[in-house]
């Protein structure tokens, strides 16, 4: 199902937002994002182009998790939602970047933040890396196919966590805020996984190197980091085969970029 709404179909649906300007902003490849201004107030909106399924969460689902989040000062409030929308409270706030990584406070922080959000109650839905490497694997066209079948394999291979916790799962710098807390946005990823997968994704998607992916496990286990090193560094081999995935199937994915990834993958 196509979705033709415009933002005011939906502010319509918004009591005290009806009126308010509408500006849009960058969005993804399955919806569009809009700034929507009413006085002092902000939100952002966005509208998907069709119902969300895995391994996205859908819109329904992402706004309940968020909404729990937010209860814990872990997520912007949620304003609106139905199958295909989700208004969320826009935050004033630093928005981080991959070299707020290279500070042992930020590092501390987002250890402490990730402890928070992972003793936050089940969502009821797990994380299943398969189905979302079958859904990448069908939208590559005309890559290294080689590159393809290591990458499936590794994430096959991976067991099922026992110690499944609520997680975001897309933790990348840009969907880290402090406003002054630390905040964390676009939860259409968030369900049950192993709370390491947050924990690789930080270390690698921004490369972070022994020292700093040491003191977040000394950070988030209360000094008793080094012991689950092994650990996490099955994860980071699970979300690079994912993230290469990721890339290679979206055709605007930077040449460079993907390239980088795959020269980590062969090592």
């Amino acid at each position: 199902m196509n979705n033709s709404r415009e933002p005011q179909d939906v502010l319509s649906q918004v009591p005290g937002w009806e009126a308010a300007a509408v500006s849009q902003l960058d969005g993804g490849l399955t919806n569009h994002t809009w700034l929507i201004a009413d006085g002092e107030r902000k939100a952002v909106l966005k509208i998907d182009e069709s119902i969300r399924d895995e391994p996205f969460n859908t819109r329904p689902a992402e706004a309940r998790i968020q909404a729990r989040a937010a209860e814990r000062g872990l997520a912007p409030r949620v304003l609106y939602y139905d199958e295909q929308a989700l208004m969320t409270e826009f935050v004033e706030g630093v928005v981080w970047e991959p070299g707020c990584l290279d500070r042992d406070d930020n590092i501390e922080l987002v250890a402490g933040t990730l402890r928070r959000l992972h003793a936050m109650p089940l969502t009821g839905r797990s994380f299943d890396s398969i189905v979302a490497a079958r859904r990448y694997v069908a939208k590559i066209d005309n890559h290294d196919r080689a590159l393809v079948t290591h990458c499936t394999r590794v994430i096959k291979s991976m067991r099922q966590p026992h110690n499944l916790c609520c997680c975001h799962n897309d933790l990348v710098a840009e969907n880290i805020v402090t406003a002054p807390e630390m905040i964390f946005l676009d939860w259409e990823y968030a369900c049950d996984n192993d709370p390491f997968f947050d924990l690789a994704t930080i270390v690698e998607h921004h490369e972070l190197g022994e020292d700093k992916a040491f003191r977040l496990l000394d950070a988030y286990f209360d000094g008793d980091g080094r012991r689950w090193r092994r650990k996490l560094l099955e994860q980071q081999e699970l979300y690079l085969a994912l993230y290469w995935l990721w890339l290679a199937s979206r055709p605007e994915s930077a040449r460079d970029e993907l390239e980088a990834a795959a020269a980590r993958i062969r090592g």
